[in-house]
């Protein structure tokens, strides 16, 4: 297991890297991105510390602005997560605030007299200023939405398997209060510890270079 780990790191060490303010011509319109923290490394490289993909069809790039610059948790779940390590490290109880979905028009017409919005304003700048100044990502572009979603769980299952890769004792996510997380060294709840890797699939995403 630590052996895929340690090819899926060095591949991914290797490819062209972004960083905010990215260039979205850059970016291809499908497939998978992982992303890196400052100060985290794994396997004599920069340690992954999220994978993830995008459903509908051409949103990759979509995907990472609503990570990196759209200040709306409700729309990422790396925000959101983000967030609560923040609040967490800082002993700030409007986490309970920050947990409720805003989404639906019902419940935010339930809570929006409720919450501090200038607060929730100034988290969610928190967040976008953690994430620009600390994360990094790859891409690989992979077309076919099945794939990009099998190749997207097993990369997940693979690194969370892996003995070898660990947080650092300053990572935030060590403040998160979900246990997944926590116990990963990820920024993903879903999709750990499952199937991971073969040969055959760590050969497709080796392939994927020549498509950069």
């Amino acid at each position: 297991m630590n052996n895929y780990c340690e090819r899926i790191h060095k591949f991914f060490n290797i490819l062209p890297r972004h960083t905010f303010p990215f260039n979205a011509n850059k970016i291809p319109e499908q497939g998978i991105y992982a992303l890196f923290e400052t100060g985290e490394t794994a396997h004599s490289g920069d340690r992954i510390t999220r994978i993830g993909t995008h459903t509908g069809k051409g949103n990759l790039c979509a995907r990472l602005k609503e990570h990196f610059i759209t200040e709306n948790k409700d729309r990422s779940i790396f925000r959101k997560n983000i967030g609560r390590a923040l609040l967490c490290k800082a002993g700030d109880d409007f986490l309970n605030y920050w947990e409720i979905d805003l989404t639906s028009k019902t419940t935010k017409d339930e809570w929006v007299e409720k919450i501090d919005m200038e607060k929730q304003q100034q988290v969610e700048k928190d967040v976008t200023n953690y994430i620009q100044k600390n994360v990094s990502f790859v891409v690989i572009k992979i077309d076919d939405k099945d794939k990009r979603l099998e190749l997207e769980s097993r990369l997940i299952s693979t690194v969370s398997l892996c003995g070898e890769c660990k947080q650092s004792a300053h990572w935030l996510g060590n403040h998160s209060p979900k246990e997944k997380i926590r116990k990963s060294g990820l920024w993903n709840e879903m999709k750990l510890w499952k199937t991971p890797i073969d040969d055959e699939l760590i050969r497709y995403i080796e392939n994927r270079n020549n498509d950069l």
